[in-house]
């Protein structure tokens, strides 16, 4: 495939996206076709049947090929789902020779060593993300490198997930005839479609609400300080919805969309919504304040349960209190008045989240939908990580071609480049390869 072409695959409970994207020459991305398929085999943001959810890519897949006139090879996964926890862990070593200046061989080491934690079985670290620094006893140090000291200690954010799960998703893509390119967080790749980097710099929290899960990142001075998943999305409610007033999946999801909202004061008692009885049956006759009782009871505890999230991250505290409030996204943030019942619950400043932050300006309203954040930012991802082997191999070229003093100054870069999510695609590609 092309360089500045990347291809997003959001594989979700309720649907399938595949998203090709390309960079301009305003350095802004233009989406060049997009396919969506139900996804089937998908429960809660885990793969719990691999022969549906194959097809389910293949035709999604088709879909944006057919779309953009090409054929695609390679793609940027997103994983979520229920078996995503973080946690905060803090870690020191001591340096040898206090008298060099720390390097990135340190904080290397430094973050293998959290790498050693005892996880539970089956459970791998997927991220390491440092937040701030210690050298020495001196605190709130964002960047150490170049610093001298003996004892560099940093507080982390570990993001845990099943391995199971992530190389369930690494076979259903390879068994679809596709690459794995990359593997990216979720919560991360929408929040990176949606967020602007002075709300990251202010404090946010991006929750992105989907069809069987709930995504929660948090961020802090530029840098990601918590996420979680709740295993709680939009396909709660039309199950709510389908009990309650003992109708069908498909319209208890139809009512929910075209009449659902999360505040019940809205409604007046004489609405009503007539909905076709099955097969010969009287129709059945729903009022549209019952309705919207059974999505607020189901809403509120979603968002109470973010909330509780928001709250252990320390969102109360003077130091780490998030001004830029919460930004809302995905496929649930579509529901009326949902953004006024989070600020009546959080009483913070709340924003509906469009994928527009780097798409180029001429982009379909379809496309800005926050329905579509997820698979934005997997393409996003998936440019960023071109750029970085395009100046991979840019170095190594140089390298090649100057003296060995420069090859010293050129090689640094190179090591920081390197994510624990590449690291973790070519742990799953490896363990693939061998499974066949």
């Amino acid at each position: 495939m092309e360089h500045n072409l990347s291809v997003g695959l959001d594989i979700g409970t309720t649907k399938i996206v595949a998203m090709i994207g390309r960079k301009n020459e305003y350095g802004k991305v233009e989406i060049l076709g997009i396919g969506k398929s139900k996804s089937l085999g998908v429960h809660r943001g885990v793969v719990n049947n691999i022969t549906q959810t194959i097809q389910s890519i293949q035709q999604a897949v088709q879909e944006a090929e057919v779309a953009a006139d090409m054929k695609i090879d390679e793609v940027t996964v997103g994983i979520a789902g229920q078996h995503i926890r973080s946690l905060q862990h803090s870690d020191y070593i001591t340096r040898s020779n206090s008298e060099t200046v720390i390097d990135e061989d340190d904080i290397d080491r430094l973050i293998n060593q959290v790498h050693k934690l005892v996880m539970l079985p089956g459970e791998e670290i997927i991220h390491v993300l440092p937040q701030e620094y210690k050298v020495d006893g001196q605190a709130e140090i964002k960047e150490p490198i170049g610093m001298y000291g003996g004892r560099l200690e940093a507080n982390f954010h570990v993001v845990v997930g099943q391995v199971s799960s992530i190389r369930n998703i690494g076979r259903c893509v390879q068994s679809s005839g596709l690459n794995l390119e990359g593997i990216t967080l979720e919560p991360l790749a929408s929040a990176n479609a949606v967020l602007s980097q002075e709300e990251k710099e202010a404090g946010v929290a991006l929750i992105d609400i989907g069809g069987g899960t709930t995504d929660l990142a948090i961020f802090r001075d530029g840098i990601i300080r918590h996420t979680a998943v709740i295993p709680f999305g939009g396909n709660v409610i039309t199950e709510d919805i389908k009990e309650g007033c003992s109708i069908i999946e498909k319209q208890a999801e139809l009512l929910k969309i075209k009449f659902g909202s999360a505040w019940p004061g809205e409604n007046k008692d004489n609405e009503i919504v007539s909905i076709p009885g099955l097969r010969g049956r009287e129709p059945k006759e729903i009022t549209l304040k019952n309705l919207s009782k059974i999505i607020h009871a189901r809403v509120v505890e979603i968002v109470e349960q973010v909330y509780v999230e928001i709250k252990n991250y320390g969102h109360e505290e003077q130091k780490k209190k998030l001004i830029a409030g919460i930004v809302l996204t995905g496929g649930g943030s579509q529901l009326k008045h949902l953004k006024q019942l989070v600020e009546y619950i959080t009483g913070m400043d709340t924003r509906i989240g469009y994928p527009n932050e780097h798409l180029a300006g001429d982009s379909d309203d379809d496309i800005t939908s926050p329905l579509f954040a997820t698979a934005v930012g997997l393409v996003l991802d998936g440019l960023k990580r071109q750029e970085r082997k395009k100046i991979e191999q840019q170095d190594e070229q140089v390298v090649d071609d100057e003296t060995h003093v420069e090859e010293e100054i050129r090689e640094k870069p190179i090591k920081e480049r390197r994510s624990f999510l590449d690291k973790l695609t070519e742990r799953v590609k490896d363990f693939l390869d061998n499974a066949e």
